[in-house]
């Protein structure tokens, strides 16, 4: 045993740590927080000043046996876990937990894992920051008060299971308020004018000038005039101006713009980011990932200007230190960047290495000159000094940072087109060749994606680094918010054009608009529990309210708020507004939208939130008959759907037909439209509808999941029918009552004895139970079982996981 301890919060930090210290430093991890709050109870002493209550979990009980006996023996306890807010409130934890002793304790931390770094932070060690712990246990006990309390209100109220979160709700708000933007949005059509001139430069060069008219025209008449007053016209450079611009290098990643950034030009999901940056900082490949510094050591800006003038020459380096100016900023010291600027390119993984290659060019080139371009607008006239063409050109002069990094947008649709204009003198008479005025449409708000909702967090102060991604994630898990694409809709459009000998024509023409690709959108339950926690809690469905709390907690890091003040001063306000919507009763569901009546049975017809999603009822429970149910469709929503629509439902189950002097019917449940056969239910597909689907079409289905169920069943055991062989998605697997077990490598699932697979369970204690039941071995797919354990077969692909079903 070493006399050191170190003691960090993952393995992988753990083993990249190790190869710096020396034999008297033991490096251990404690896989995250060792103590939280109960998971199942309120554990919040209200009463006592808010004290949390927390205990050691049941899977961290030995672990934490383990690490206390190593810090009895060593001579010195370093907590080095991450330098944020979680991280010092891991290390607190950690000195709780090991009843460990101040005068043999010190806490280390450092943005990148380096020897460099951990050496340096060996040498400069610290106490626990009491103020940072305060900080985030206020966030800890804040969200739980806000989760505790709200949520089993939407148990009752909306449907159980259901859950709120402080931040959380208000991202979803966002989706939602913005979804309405879009319903409600009144589109307006004008007319865009775009004309071609030939033109020969003053060096003899000949080129198209495309020019677009400086007014647009609201209606076709107009634009039809517009287009008859021009024929014939001469047309004459009034004016050439000629600017020189330049363009800046954005600064290095933070962790929003990383997670916008690698989701524009990567195709990475916000969590995605996190995961592959996080595994890049424990391998020691890069700077601490969570952070909304844009600062740069300026060891890094010596070793980029090196590498820059190495690479592209004196002329392309620039270096320049940026400032921080997002709200809040106060997770680590600086921005994310590698840890050694001239490593170009690394190994790992694929993910890895294309997201280490976006933080290498965009810290080098944050360090790079400016481009530098000449912008030239050319206007033409034709007699009219109210109205002109104009065209535009872009010349980059020095492409400067351009040569190695281009930061992509958001933007959906850019109209803006530039051209390469040679040179030119006023007075000249460009040749018209034709004018073509085509129909535009104001365009929608913009739906969210996972990156510009960052954005917007970012931008309104809610939340902070370490929130975005699990943010994200949660709303999407709870299913009050969907990621899709969607298809576009055909939209006609008009199209004028005159010709260069007078004639005007008319064309119209279809594009391809509202197309969406992996778009949140918000769904009925997301939209209904939106509503009625915005109608109930007013504050923590504010942005600003939000913002604000966000707020505090800066100042409680600062060392200038007691924690406990502000959950006060919040508490109680909204603890009475829990009462109130505890006690409040209402006529209908919360949600719940009525339609009309039935045209034969004349109950109402209705829309709500049911156990298992949104669903249409007939009737209520005042009618002598019981109400009848049936879940709305995929596309479907309780806030648009008709009462026509709504009737459809309930044609469904349909019989399709007889197969095997058995029905066959269709219908629609919890998880989408399905046909049943006898016991056997299959789920229909994107391109199948439960209301036409035919009985040849059901029939290969049914025989298709037939197939794949005998395929299945590997092995069954006539000694004890709960455990069976089962082919799974990652492998085979053994199975016994609701839990997956892997086989060794080397064993032959079709020749697994029922002896030998006792062994391999009682080998594996800790395995998970699966979600879905083992398969139900039927005559038949015991029959196939038998007639593969004849034969040995290997397995194929790699074992199962616990998870396997």
């Amino acid at each position: 045993m070493g006399e050191n301890l170190v003691i960090v919060e993952s393995p992988a930090k753990a083993k990249t740590i190790e190869k710096f210290l020396g034999k008297d430093f033991v490096v251990k991890s404690s896989y995250g927080h060792i103590r939280d709050l109960k998971p199942k109870d309120f554990s919040i002493d209200v009463a006592n000043n808010f004290e949390p209550q927390y205990e050691i979990p049941a899977d961290k009980k030995k672990l934490v046996s383990e690490l206390k006996d190593l810090a009895t023996k060593a001579k010195m306890v370093w907590l080095a876990s991450d330098e944020d807010r979680e991280g010092e409130a891991i290390s607190w934890h950690l000195f709780q937990a090991l009843n460990l002793k101040p005068e043999n304790t010190k806490r280390i931390v450092f943005h990148e894992i380096t020897k460099e770094a951990i050496l340096h932070a060996i040498q400069n060690p610290r106490a626990i920051d009491q103020n940072l712990v305060d900080a985030q246990q206020a966030r800890r006990v804040l969200d739980r008060i806000v989760g505790f309390e709200v949520s089993p209100i939407l148990w009752r109220k909306v449907k159980p299971a259901l859950s709120a979160g402080r931040v959380q709700s208000v991202a979803v708000k966002l989706i939602v308020d913005r979804e309405r933007e879009i319903e409600q949005f009144n589109g307006e059509s004008w007319y865009r004018t775009i004309s071609p001139f030939n033109v020969v430069g003053t060096d003899g060069r000949e080129a198209v000038l495309k020019a677009e008219l400086s007014k647009k025209f609201n209606t076709k008449e107009e634009t039809i005039a517009f287009l008859e007053s021009i024929k014939g016209k001469t047309f004459t450079i009034n004016d050439i101006v000629v600017k020189p611009a330049r363009k800046t290098p954005q600064p290095p990643f933070t962790t929003s713009t990383l997670q916008q950034e690698a989701s524009r030009k990567l195709g990475f999901t916000v969590a995605q980011t996190m995961m592959v940056a996080q595994k890049l900082y424990e391998s020691g490949k890069i700077t601490y990932m969570r952070t909304d510094s844009v600062n740069l050591s300026q060891m890094a800006i010596n070793t980029a200007k090196s590498e820059i003038i190495s690479m592209a020459g004196e002329r392309y380096s620039k270096s320049r230190q940026f400032t921080t100016s997002s709200k809040g900023a106060q997770e680590a010291h600086e921005a994310i960047r590698p840890t050694y600027i001239s490593a170009h390119e690394i190994d790992g993984t694929s993910q890895e290495k294309r997201l280490y290659e976006l933080i290498w060019k965009r810290t080098v080139a944050s360090q790079m000159a400016d481009a530098e371009l000449e912008r030239t607008t050319i206007s033409i006239g034709f007699g009219n000094p109210d109205i002109w063409f104009a065209a535009t050109g872009e010349v980059i002069k020095f492409d400067g940072f351009l040569k190695l990094y281009i930061e992509s947008t958001d933007d959906e649709q850019n109209d803006d087109e530039t051209t390469l204009i040679p040179p030119l003198k006023v007075g000249q008479n460009p040749e018209f060749v034709q004018a073509i005025a085509t129909q535009r449409f104001s365009q929608k708000p913009y739906r969210y994606n996972e990156a510009s909702l960052v954005r917007k967090l970012e931008e309104l102060g809610i939340g902070r680094p370490s929130t975005y991604a699990p943010t994200i994630s949660t709303i999407q898990q709870r299913e009050y918010v969907l990621k899709e694409s969607r298809p576009g809709e055909p939209r006609e459009f008009a199209e004028l054009t005159l010709t260069k000998n007078g004639a005007i024509t008319e064309k119209n023409k279809i594009e391809n608009t509202g197309q969406e690709k992996n778009k949140l959108f918000p769904t009925d339950i997301g939209s209904v529990v939106c509503d009625f926690l915005s109608d109930h809690f007013k504050n923590i469905m504010s942005y600003d309210f939000t913002a604000k709390v966000e707020e505090e907690f800066d100042i409680i890091a600062e060392g200038k708020m007691e924690w406990q003040k502000t959950i006060g001063e919040f508490y109680t306000g909204f603890h009475n507004e829990v009462v109130s919507a505890n006690n409040e009763r209402t006529e209908q569901k919360v949600g719940e939208r009525i339609l009309g009546v039935h045209p034969e049975t004349k109950h109402q017809v209705s829309v709500k939130i049911g156990r298992f999603g949104p669903m249409v009822q007939i009737g209520t429970a005042d009618d002598e008959d019981k109400p009848r149910f049936a879940s709305l469709l995929k596309g479907q929503s309780i806030n648009t759907i008709t009462l026509e629509e709504a009737l459809t439902l309930f044609k469904l189950p349909r019989v399709v037909g007889v197969y095997n002097g058995t029905e066959i019917k269709a219908n629609t449940g919890r998880f989408g439209p399905y046909v049943q056969f006898a016991k056997l239910f299959v789920s229909l597909t994107k391109e199948d509808d439960p209301f036409t689907v035919s009985l040849e079409r059901a029939i290969e289905l049914i025989e298709k999941k037939q197939e794949a169920e005998k395929q299945k069943v590997i092995k069954t055991f006539a000694g004890d029918e709960t455990i069976q062989v089962l082919n799974g998605r990652y492998g085979p697997y053994i199975a016994k009552e609701r839990s997956n077990y892997k086989i060794p490598k080397g064993k032959v699932p079709a020749d697994l004895t029922l002896e030998e697979c006792l062994e391999i369970i009682a080998s594996q204690p800790d395995a998970k139970p699966s979600r879905k039941a083992p398969a139900k071995a039927t005559s038949k797919t015991k029959a196939t079982a038998k007639a593969k354990a004849k034969t040995p077969a290997k397995a194929k692909g790699k074992p199962a996981t616990k998870k396997e079903s």
